[in-house]
């Protein structure tokens, strides 16, 4: 009796053929896309659609620049984007529109004059007797009681712009880094602006990162370097000085309609149209700021501030407290409004320039003079009572992180200062000295007998002990 052999028929070879070159795209495709993940930056796959228009690097440093800088690691897990960006020729249109139809807008009344310090020196009570804004006729205090030392060149260049990007680096405390992600269209519509003082500069010409031979017009990337003069009209505290771009900004650019402060140690990783179009024109307000990333009350900020040794005055620190408490500072959660913290990261600020942002910046930037410039301190009491009020936009830490990539300040300093700035860093090495240095090590330190941040004090510690 024979024996039946079957035979299995194989695939036909045009099949096995169709089969390869499947399994080939497949490979390979998954292979990019595990490359890509690997080495971006982000660690996200698709952060722009393949048709945005995006450019490349604007500016390539001296390898010795930055060498000593380090970029923060950030805590977001997933490349979810916690906020919507739209389309970047709409936005570049809308915004265009909305800059070219600004002529209208009203505009804040400032007192002039002279003065013995920049922003006027004024008291406590005058200073909080401005608050309630009615009537738009009234002159308000906004600094410029003594000259801004920038070029006549550089001024002119500055009034023409609509819609700025500003930065400033004091005491060559940080790296300037370009923009990234910038549309085609962008730096013909934005202005990046970077200010520096003498020091800053002698370490850009260290690095040559701008040549000697420089003209005056200095530019590095996308940034229009101004050099801020040493000058007696300024302050002796870089810092201070730091902040008169930051929170005057509406004044050295009278004709722009937005801005985007950037503080110098992180860098800007969205298109500026992009982030104005969804911080500030979609959700219709006039500022956009980050929540601190730790810190829900005032008063906790300036626990941190005096035992983190961020400000050495802890006199000056208690009595910038007792004076907001005694004037109405409350605790977040006393507030019946739609504020979920009192605490800022103000490294980075989108503003609609208009009557109730430009009052805001004026009157926070006497709060900076009056006391010190550690503005989160002083941002809750002006925001909360200021009429009108400002429209607030303030976003979470998981935006931020998108946006920006954080950078440690400089770890290392190059030494080119001529003797009068050694001699200048000195004195101010001596302030620092003079300055009390009591620390507040736990809650018993403040006494609260007669005190008038006890009613302060005791809410907010009953709700987080």
């Amino acid at each position: 009796m024979g024996k039946f052999i079957s035979i299995t028929a194989s695939p036909p070879l045009y099949v096995r053929s169709k089969l390869l070159c499947f399994s080939l795209l497949y490979f390979f495709t998954t292979l990019s896309l595990f490359l890509y993940v690997s080495l971006s930056r982000n660690q996200c796959v698709f952060r722009y659609s393949p048709f945005d228009p995006v450019q490349t690097n604007t500016f390539s440093y001296p390898s010795s620049y930055g060498e000593h800088k380090y970029a923060l690691p950030t805590h977001r897990s997933s490349c979810s984007s916690p906020v919507f960006f739209s389309d970047y020729w709409t936005v570049l249109n809308e915004i265009q529109s909305i800059c070219s139809d600004s002529s209208s807008s009203e505009k804040l009344r400032y007192i002039n004059g002279n003065s013995e310090s920049f922003g006027g020196n004024f008291s406590t009570q005058k200073r909080f007797s401005y608050f309630n804004h009615s009537d738009n006729d009234v002159e308000v205090p906004c600094g410029f009681f003594r000259d801004f030392p920038v070029s006549d060149s550089d001024r002119a260049e500055m009034e023409k712009c609509g819609l700025v990007v500003a930065s400033a680096i004091f005491n060559d405390h940080d790296k300037i880094r370009q923009p990234v992600g910038l549309g085609v269209k962008t730096l013909e519509t934005v202005c990046f602006y970077m200010f520096i003082d003498d020091k800053t500069l002698n370490s850009l010409f260290h690095h040559n990162v701008i040549p000697k031979n420089n003209p005056r017009d200095y530019r590095v990337g996308a940034w229009r370097i101004i050099k801020i003069s040493k000058s007696e009209n300024l302050y002796l505290n870089p810092a201070m000085n730091g902040v008169i771009p930051k929170y005057l900004i509406h004044r050295l650019f009278p004709n722009s309609q937005f801005s985007i402060w950037i503080d110098a140690k992180i860098q800007l990783m969205i298109d500026p149209l992009l982030l104005i179009h969804s911080m500030l024109v979609v959700p219709d307000v006039d500022m956009a700021i980050s929540k601190h990333p730790f810190f829900v009350n005032t008063m906790e900020e300036a626990m941190a501030t005096a035992r983190w040794n961020k400000w050495g005055d802890v006199d000056g620190l208690r009595m910038q407290m007792e004076t907001y408490c005694e004037h109405g500072l409350k605790p977040w959660n006393s507030h019946k409004l739609p504020y979920p913290t009192d605490v800022p990261d103000s490294a980075l600020i989108l503003r609609k320039h208009g009557i109730r942002s430009d009052l805001f910046s004026c009157f926070m930037f006497n709060e900076l003079e009056a006391f010190n410039p550690r503005d989160q301190l002083a941002f809750a009491f002006v925001r909360d009572h200021i009429n009108p009020m400002v429209k607030m936009n303030m976003f979470e830490v998981e935006v931020f992180e998108q946006i920006v990539v954080e950078y440690r300040h400089n770890l290392k300093k190059i030494k080119t200062s001529s003797y009068e700035e050694q001699e200048e860093e000195q004195k101010q090495k001596s302030l620092r000295i003079i300055q009390k240095k009591r620390r507040w090590l736990d809650y018993g330190s403040w006494s609260l007998n007669g005190s008038s941040c006890k009613s302060y004090l005791m809410e907010m510690w009953d709700d987080h002990h």
